[in-house]
């Protein structure tokens, strides 16, 4: 099943920015949300797995980015949910995308600082984590134009309807 971390990616691109919509209607749920994405993301990079590693080291290269490559894709996608969700609460999504990039240099640096939880620090996943913290901005910058839209239509509406 190496598509399927791409045909989810695919769909949270088609869907996210409608959601988003709706989410702007709630910044509570979002902000909730984006907390429980954080710490996601959190327990997913940084809970101990495997042997102790024997010393400081990161692994320094470019990541295989292709449509089948599940980890790349996978690595991508768990920064959207974040950046989206960030980017929509504060609705700065360049911030969003800027902050979700230095999380992922601050996670990297801490798999590599962190001997005892047997994790691999490698640039390759600090770019595939950047890229997803890019689509989880645009797609905020997506919902945001999206729910600014409706609102002047739901304005001129209101207007046509009262007659100003």
């Amino acid at each position: 099943m190496p598509w399927l971390p791409f045909g989810v990616l695919v769909a949270v691109v088609v869907v996210a920015p409608f959601l988003g919509v709706l989410l702007t209607r709630t910044p509570r749920l979002a902000l909730v949300l984006a907390v429980l994405s954080s710490v996601a993301v959190l327990g997913l990079t940084l809970s101990p797995d495997g042997d102790p590693s024997p010393g400081v080291a990161c692994s320094v290269g470019l990541p295989y980015l292709a449509p089948t490559a599940s980890e790349s894709v996978g690595n991508v996608l768990l920064f959207v949910p974040v950046t989206f969700l960030v980017g929509l609460r504060s609705a700065r999504p360049v911030s969003a995308i800027l902050a979700g990039s230095a999380l992922s240099v601050v996670i990297e640096a801490v798999q590599a600082l962190v001997l005892g939880i047997g994790r691999a620090c490698d640039t390759g996943d600090w770019v595939t984590n950047s890229i997803g913290a890019v689509v989880g901005g645009l797609l905020a910058a997506a919902a945001l134009a999206l729910a600014r839209r409706r609102d002047r239509n739901a304005h001129a509406d209101a207007s046509a309807a009262t007659g100003s």
